[in-house]
């Protein structure tokens, strides 16, 4: 004979799940632009713009390579260099092709638009296009000792949050926002200097990238409002 488990029980196997989940990200929280750690350490995101190097004549490339170079040599922290490759999303243009659409009064130009969504429609579907962004992240951290290797390994596969800790990243977040906001203006000078334009990504752009990252099939079908404040959060936190 066989028994239900009781409701508490099956509550608190969800609740631990969720736990479970959440305890493998090593994100405390974003809000003001900013990556904010479990750990303490913050995280800023700047977008480098592409540039078509081999269309520069040799004269400009030396000057971006020996510019390029001058730029590592005045950073005196870690960086880490992303490069994405992701499938091509025109979702914007598309929808601004439907508005223009449904405006048109014309009905042969009214068709003709519509061929032409439906014709962007099935390349997408039939070639593999793909987009490359290039990103640039600066870190502010708080732990001034080298770890090992195992400290690193159970760190990251066991982080611990508490109020506590809450608490203590919301004391030190004015002074390390300070701290990395110098590291962004050194960067951007560095980087613009070479011909390179770079952005901070927003909050809600941050939000999208980790989102993208973290859920690569579902966000393709489910999009994050333009509104962050349809996802029932701070207008500036996730």
């Amino acid at each position: 004979m066989t028994t239900k488990p009781p409701p508490d029980t099956v509550r608190q196997r969800k609740k631990n799940t969720t736990i479970g989940t959440q305890r493998y990200l090593p994100i405390a929280e974003i809000r003001n632009n900013t990556v904010i750690l479990k750990n303490g350490g913050l995280r800023a995101i700047l977008h480098v713009e592409a540039t078509n190097f081999h269309l520069k004549s040799e004269t400009e490339q030396e000057a971006i390579i020996a510019g390029y170079g001058a730029f590592l040599n005045t950073v005196s922290f870690p960086i880490q260099i992303l490069v994405r490759s992701t499938h091509i999303n025109i979702d914007t243009y598309l929808a601004y092709l439907q508005s223009k659409m449904e405006q048109q009064k014309n009905l042969l130009l009214q068709e003709q638009t519509a061929s032409h969504i439906n014709f962007i429609v099935r390349l997408l579907e039939m070639a593999d296009i793909m987009q490359k962004h290039f990103y640039l992240i600066l870190p502010i951290d708080r732990n001034v000792r080298r770890k090992t290797l195992l400290e690193k390994f159970l760190e990251w596969l066991h982080p611990e949050d508490s109020a506590v800790k809450a608490a203590q990243r919301n004391r030190e977040f004015n002074e390390g926002a300070r701290m990395l906001n110098d590291r962004i203006e050194l960067a951007q000078s560095g980087l613009n200097g070479v011909g390179l334009h770079t952005s901070r990504l927003q909050t809600r752009e941050l939000i999208q990238l980790y989102y993208e990252i973290y859920n690569p099939q579902t966000s393709q079908r489910q999009k994050i409002p333009q509104n962050i404040t349809d996802l029932n959060t701070d207008a500036t936190t996730l």
